[in-house]
């Protein structure tokens, strides 16, 4: 069967390659990757990328997808304390499915109250928040904790990548 991944990008500065990179390697191993972002319109990355959602967030069922995929990139401080992005990061976990996050992205996980007793990494800028939150943050590229990876910024974009296809395939 399938799998399916939910990735989601700010409307605006998402990290073009911390996208591109996981998207890319899990396309090219059949998985199914939809896009979601605040609204359905075209949604432009800090390099310049331009990417067309799939979906609004308000439209994303979870149980319809095998994992979770936050990008980081500046935008996605919009979604530190949304209320919809930290429903869909709960219900992943509650359904036991893969929920990640990359650069500053792992403070959604941490502001839902995802990361306590966990191992994580994020971009530096993050990193007192991962600690308040009860995580204990490494500042390695990537981390997997369970069913939680975290990545450290674009420079980790592919490991981070890598590593929710290993464990897609590995789990489940």
């Amino acid at each position: 069967m399938m799998k399916k991944v939910l990735m989601v990008i700010a409307p605006k500065d998402f990290r073009d390659e911390e996208f591109e990179e996981p998207y890319t390697i899990l396309k090219e191993h059949n998985v199914a990757v939809t896009v979601a972002s605040t609204t359905p319109q075209p949604a432009k990355g800090m390099l310049g990328l331009i990417v067309k959602p799939d979906k609004a967030l308000k439209d994303v069922n979870m149980k319809n997808y095998d994992a979770l995929v936050f990008v980081g990139g500046s935008g996605a401080k919009t979604y530190f304390d949304d209320a919809t992005c930290h429903t869909l990061a709960k219900t992943a976990s509650e359904q036991k499915k893969l929920v990640s996050a990359i650069c500053i992205a792992p403070s959604i996980l941490a502001n839902a109250g995802l990361l306590k007793d966990k191992t994580v990494t994020c971009w530096e800028s993050e990193a007192q928040n991962m600690k308040s939150k009860g995580a204990h943050y490494t500042g390695k590229p990537v981390e997997e904790d369970g069913l939680t990876i975290t990545g450290v910024g674009p420079q980790a974009a592919k490991e981070f990548g890598e590593a929710i296809l290993r464990n897609l395939t590995k789990h489940r």
